[in-house]
């Protein structure tokens, strides 16, 4: 019973994963996940590793109410780097922050610069972010909802770092977007194992 138990939950797992797939801002509709799935899918983001328990990496929601100053901070990271962007173009940079019915910016913390005390690499630490964010997306998906991470030039604006209050040693990584799907599309096709797998050779007798 227990060995049929454990694979009833592998064959789970295995089609939650390969199920997974991304669903683009656009593609998402109200409602978003309600409070309970929310804390679920954050409480997913709890079961990643992290070296040290550093917790490098943290969450940060944009309400609904807050969409219009992120869109005005992506009107104002283009208009930084292309000061002659047309009105349409900083209307449709804007309109970026509507999408979502759920949107959370990830951030990761490096390492302080000059710090005495060795510190966990930021590789490690992006590492620990990257798994975070897998589990809040499976979670989302267990649910039956969307989601997808974006990113883009403007998350390391000025202005973006000045809405969020990010601290000097904090990089934002991307948004979270998560909501019902209302268009789906074709999943894409994985790759083959063997197009990232290898073993270590034995070494060839001299």
């Amino acid at each position: 019973m227990q060995d049929r138990t454990a694979s009833d939950h592998g064959h789970w797992a295995q089609a939650l994963i390969q199920g997974r797939h991304s669903t683009s801002p656009r593609r998402l509709c109200a409602p978003g996940p309600d409070a309970a799935q929310q804390q679920l899918i954050l409480a997913a983001a709890a079961a990643g590793p992290d070296h040290g328990r550093i917790l490098p990496w943290r969450l940060i929601e944009v309400p609904l109410a807050q969409r219009a100053r992120l869109g005005a901070a992506f009107a104002a990271a283009l208009l930084e780097r292309d000061p002659q962007a047309s009105a349409e173009q900083l209307a449709q940079a804007a309109d970026k922050a509507q999408r979502a019915p759920w949107l959370l910016l990830a951030l990761l913390r490096l390492n302080a610069a000059g710090a005495e005390i060795p510190q966990i690499p930021d590789h490690e630490r992006l590492l620990s972010a990257g798994a975070a964010l897998q589990n809040m997306l499976l979670q989302a998906s267990a649910l039956g909802l969307g989601s997808s991470l974006t990113s883009g030039q403007a998350l390391q604006s000025a202005p973006l770092r000045r809405l969020f209050g990010l601290a000097d040693d904090e990089m934002a990584l991307c948004f979270v977007n998560i909501g019902h799907v209302v268009q789906p599309r074709a999943v894409r096709e994985r790759p083959a194992v063997d197009a990232y797998f290898s073993r270590l050779a034995a070494p060839t007798p001299s």
